[in-house]
């Protein structure tokens, strides 16, 4: 049994990085193995994430007064929280690839940019495409009209100078 300052020590662990991640998935993992374990930690760590098992009540504790604390209150059974600075598409999609081969890893609630999202949302953001992609889209998007305005103004000034030139081979132009 913990001492009451262990507890206190653990709960503002937790509170540090509820405080520092934006974005977090709390689960829960009855009935793994060490093994799948083991794997899910390798795999969130390889989506730029942390994972942390935690108390019911000393993640009730740590998140008062944070935006996590709507997630975080009234948990039941054995929970773990998974939780990112990063990409949260990343980590979502991470998450829930696991959950597909190992049933019994079940999504209890989300948090993506400080904001609780319902389970069903986390397939839907690990459905999106990454922010990088995202993002190299909408630059496109913007840089396209930019594009089309350069191609005709220096289409103007190519069409001038081709006139220029059929005139000059014309002898349409008297000195």
């Amino acid at each position: 049994m913990k001492k009451k300052a262990d507890k206190r020590k653990d709960a503002e662990a937790l509170r540090k990085d509820v405080l520092s991640a934006p974005n977090m998935f709390v689960a829960g993992f009855e009935k793994l193995t060490v093994a799948q374990d083991y794997e899910l930690r390798k795999t969130i760590r390889g989506a730029g994430g942390d994972y942390t098992v935690v108390k019911n009540k000393i993640a009730g504790k740590a998140a008062e007064g944070t935006p996590a604390e709507k997630i975080l209150d009234k948990l039941r059974g054995m929970t773990s929280i998974a939780f990112t600075t990063g990409d949260p598409v990343g980590l979502a999609k991470a998450l829930t690839t696991y959950a597909r081969t190992n049933p019994n890893f079940k999504f209890k609630a989300g948090m993506v940019e400080g904001r609780a999202i319902e389970v069903s949302s986390i397939n839907d953001l690990a459905s999106m495409p990454p922010r990088e992609e995202v993002l190299a889209k909408l630059l496109f998007l913007i840089n396209a009209p930019a594009q089309r305005l350069v191609t005709a103004i220096n289409g103007v000034g190519r069409n001038i100078a081709v006139v220029i030139d059929q005139g000059v081979k014309e002898n349409k132009f008297q000195a």
